[in-house]
């Protein structure tokens, strides 16, 4: 009896490895960002306050694993967010493409439960923002371009030994400036996003 139950452990641990030195593990997971803002009223416009509504998109993202602890993560997603101003209700939306490079460390990778953490670099692409104050009478636009650090905590859970569920929590600092068009370009002060991304998915290995 203890030869087969040291087997059965033996054949459940094999099962669930998968994350070896070389292997590329993909995620596909469903994600909500959730700004956590704030504004910095240094420029025209005194007492204005800016905020960012959280969104839902599809994400997907690749590691390589450099070692059996150690990855390499890059996260791919796009979302877009209502823009709101205290003075002047909702000023549209703007989509935002954020690309995320972490080093992870995963603590246990022959385990079922295989929990990770990681830290690295974001850029972050603002697009397609058409935002416009109608009471002033005057188009907004923000920074393009946004580089600041990110931290990740993750896991993933093995189904069988090819496919896991992951769960993943990440904090991305983001800011961007705001500017009236019509103003001059005059910049109404600065808007950190800084989002909580919450994920849930699947991912495999190859």
């Amino acid at each position: 009896m203890k030869k087969l139950a040291l087997a059965a452990m033996i054949g459940l641990v094999s099962a669930s490895a998968f994350a070896a030195q070389g292997d590329i593990l993909a995620r596909f997971r469903v994600i909500n960002v959730n700004p956590d803002a704030s504004w910095s009223n240094s420029g025209a416009v005194p007492g204005l306050n800016v905020d960012a509504k959280d969104a839902w998109a599809p994400e997907v993202d690749f590691t390589y694993m450099i070692t059996n602890n150690i990855g390499a993560e890059l996260i791919l997603a796009t979302t877009r967010h209502e823009i709101t101003t205290n003075a002047f209700g909702s000023a549209g939306k703007v989509s935002v493409l954020p690309p995320t490079l972490t080093l992870q460390y995963h603590f246990m990778p022959d385990a079922t439960f295989r929990p990770y953490v990681g830290a690295g670099i974001n850029y972050t692409r603002f697009y397609n923002d058409g935002l416009r104050a109608a009471a002033a009478n005057t188009n907004l636009s923000v920074k393009k371009n946004s580089w600041g650090p990110a931290l990740q905590l993750g896991a993933d859970y093995a189904i069988n030994k090819n496919w896991f569920v992951n769960l993943d929590v990440k904090k991305i600092w983001i800011k961007t400036d705001v500017t009236a068009d019509q103003l001059g370009g005059a910049k109404l002060g600065e808007l950190k996003i800084d989002p909580w991304v919450f994920g849930i998915g699947f991912g495999t290995k190859f």
